[in-house]
């Protein structure tokens, strides 16, 4: 696995000074994402939906929303 590109834009046109300490998301080699966030499985672990789980092995993570707003135009449709 590993990263193809990055989805949206670099974390300095978002604002950050030092671009090194912001949400990211990155599409890989299989097709996968991966995101860069805020953990915050102990906050919002109680609080999901009674349809959504989470594995032990994974985590729920937040990011900006301009991130996520930024990084729609590189998502594909299929």
């Amino acid at each position: 696995m590993n990263i193809v590109r990055r989805v949206g834009v670099p974390p300095r046109e978002r604002g950050s000074m030092s671009g090194q300490t912001c949400p990211d998301i990155f599409e890989l080699t299989d097709g996968n994402f991966a995101v860069i966030g805020t953990d915050v499985t102990d906050t919002l672990d109680g609080a999901l939906p009674v349809d959504a789980g989470r594995a032990d092995y994974e985590r729920i993570v937040v990011i900006t929303r301009e991130t996520l707003i930024r990084a729609k135009a590189d998502i594909p449709d299929a």
